[in-house]
């Protein structure tokens, strides 16, 4: 006949094991929650924003549009307002990015009295195509980004950037 009575050492020591380990476990869960939790997180960069704008009052002339939309960061949401250089190039609605490509000041359409049919950046005087394509000699190193687009129920909504197609 064989003794399968637990000592009271080895008790104590299957105790504290388990309460141990029971309290790593809640001492590791909050890490590894946070270091997954930009996976588990819905991808929502491919939603679009309404904004007011009317896709019929668009013209071939670039028209700053903004526009706001909620951010989540961790547990901190935020009203975010962006803005977009929207014109029609044919029935294609182009929407642009105000970011300069150089160090990152927002760009104007016609902002400058020698270079009326250009985006110009007053930080750094840097200069882009309608298009958005940057120009030769001027400080910024890429073309502006493209918004994507689209129209529902009358009215212009922008989605994320991506780079730009046009160029």
């Amino acid at each position: 006949m064989s003794n399968n009575r637990v000592s009271r050492r080895q008790f104590l020591n299957y105790t504290l094991t388990g309460v141990g380990g029971f309290m790593a476990a809640g001492m590791l869960m909050p890490m590894v929650r946070f270091a997954i939790d930009p996976v588990l997180q819905k991808a929502g960069g491919g939603d679009f924003v309404p904004t007011d704008k009317k896709v019929a009052d668009i013209t071939d002339v670039p028209e700053r549009v903004d526009f706001a939309f909620e951010q989540v960061d961790a547990w901190y949401t935020s009203e975010v307002t962006s803005t977009a250089w929207v014109y029609k190039n044919g029935d294609k609605i182009i929407a642009l990015s105000p970011v300069c490509k150089h160090l990152g000041c927002t760009v104007n359409w016609a902002g400058s009295p020698d270079h009326p049919d250009q985006f110009f950046c007053p930080c750094h005087a840097g200069r882009y195509e309608k298009n958005g394509n940057n120009v030769k000699g001027t400080p910024p190193l890429g073309p502006l980004d493209e918004f994507e687009v689209r129209e529902k129920d009358g009215l212009l909504q922008i989605g994320k950037t991506r780079p730009n197609t046009l160029v």
